[in-house]
């Protein structure tokens, strides 16, 4: 199928994306296009007009701001992949964005778009939760709003965003080293939309004994699905306190899938390989790394 009619605007500037989006509330943002192109080629988007936000530059940047990486919508997954300082800073991102589609897709799908999609199998929105990201979130009537990440996924495909809002950047706090992170993603094969999957963020004492755990699953809900490890405070991580933390978390969830039964179960086990992934890359304020097994 072929998408139905629309007008087309390519704006120069942020202030005129935002102009074009106040003056039809029915109009759509188009960046990379790896998600939207595909709905409206289906014609499950039938959007008046496309606004077109590839020429502003201005929201490609990455930089630091003291404990903060900042980056610009439209930067790419492909970037976020490679780039050395989301390496540094945000390396959940950087593990999370290689499960993306293919390169061709990373290359042109941006983080923006991700997260505005809010689609529940997508890897973005789920580990800019982990991370406890904020969204800068501009628009022409009201100016700039800063929206949490533990408030932006409302449902499938739901964001918080209004109508004449747009993304334009986010602020990922940078991981400390007393902390660790993990993500793991099933799929059939690689490039597929994950069958199920799930990131870590873990943070441990000086003593190896954990003192935050917060966790978060994919394609198992209407959104990313967040899990805080209250019970396993001041306790020794290990294998079998991931496996029972995993399986207690699990128990309820409700996928939307034929076999219910089968990516609750590979939930669990991405839960559990996530919690311990993170503490091999823990390291407690005295400098040394804390192993599970």
């Amino acid at each position: 199928m072929k998408p139905a009619e629309f007008a087309y605007h390519r704006p120069e500037s942020v202030a005129e994306a935002l102009h074009l989006l106040a003056a039809d509330p029915d109009a759509k943002l188009l960046a990379g296009g790896q998600s939207l192109l595909t709905l409206m080629n289906l014609r499950l988007a039938r959007p008046s007009a496309v606004i077109d936000v590839g020429r502003l530059t201005e929201l490609s940047r990455i930089f630091d701001d003291t404990d903060d990486l900042i980056l610009g919508a439209l930067v790419t997954h492909r970037t976020v992949e490679v780039d050395p300082l989301v390496a540094a800073r945000a390396p959940l991102l950087s593990d999370a964005a290689r499960y993306i589609g293919h390169v061709g897709i990373r290359n042109r799908g941006t983080i923006g778009g991700s997260i505005a999609h809010a689609d529940p199998a997508a890897e973005m929105p789920l580990a800019t939760l982990l991370l406890g990201a904020t969204f800068h979130v501009d628009s022409m009537a009201r100016g700039r709003r800063e929206v949490p990440a533990d408030e932006m996924f409302v449902s499938f495909y739901t964001s918080a965003l209004e109508p004449d809002e747009m993304v334009t950047w986010i602020s990922v706090p940078a991981i400390r080293p007393d902390q660790g992170w993990g993500f793991v993603e099933y799929a059939h094969q690689h490039g597929d939309y994950g069958l199920a999957g799930a990131g870590c963020v873990i943070t441990l004492g000086p003593d190896g004994r954990i003192s935050a755990l917060r966790a978060a699953a994919l394609s198992v809900a209407d959104r990313p699905l967040p899990f805080v490890g209250d019970d396993a405070i001041g306790m020794l991580p290990d294998d079998r306190l991931f496996e029972d933390l995993a399986q207690a978390w699990t128990r309820n969830v409700e996928p939307a899938a034929d076999d219910a039964d089968y990516v609750r179960r590979l939930c669990a086990t991405a839960l559990a390989e996530s919690m311990a992934e993170a503490t091999r890359r823990a390291t407690a304020v005295g400098g040394e790394p804390h192993l599970v097994r």
